[in-house]
């Protein structure tokens, strides 16, 4: 219990504040017991197949160069026809994009940083569409097949 006095004004009120520990809830603990389990099943050993892994260090079965401009080129509605808008590509094929642009990109459903080069191999089938900001339909699907 905690007693405190203050003034007001010319009359002088006393009060007391009885004041007990504010019992934490458990919200942290939910949120620990909730996020350990994610983040070991999301940073597990066996390859999804769609997540950003290491692709083999040998040469990429597909090779895309993002030149650098290419960005302002989109911006300012000239063509851009870097990848095209459908790519089948086989389980285990490795794709490797090099950015030489200022700026990243979007490439169906994954995101290539300006200056950087993203390798990824596919390890089950499927289809993947989605945003592609270096080509003039704007979209990219890549259909991931069996061998």
């Amino acid at each position: 219990m905690i007693s405190t006095s203050s003034s007001i004004g010319p009359d002088l009120m006393s009060s007391t504040v009885d004041v007990q520990p504010r019992r934490r809830r458990p919200l942290w603990s939910l949120f620990v017991l909730l996020a350990v389990p994610f983040f070991l099943i999301a940073c597990g050993e066996e390859d999804s197949g769609f997540g950003v892994g290491p692709a083999d260090a040998g040469p990429a079965d597909y090779s895309f160069l993002i030149p650098a401009g290419a960005g302002d080129r989109f911006d300012a509605g000239d063509p851009l026809e870097i990848l095209p808008p459908n790519l089948p590509v086989i389980v285990g094929e490795v794709i490797e994009i090099v950015n030489e642009d200022d700026r990243g990109h979007l490439i169906g459903p994954f995101y290539v940083a300006a200056g950087e080069t993203f390798r990824h191999s596919f390890a089950s089938p499927g289809e993947f569409v989605g945003i592609c900001t270096v080509h003039e339909s704007g979209q990219i699907t890549l259909t991931v097949t069996e061998a």
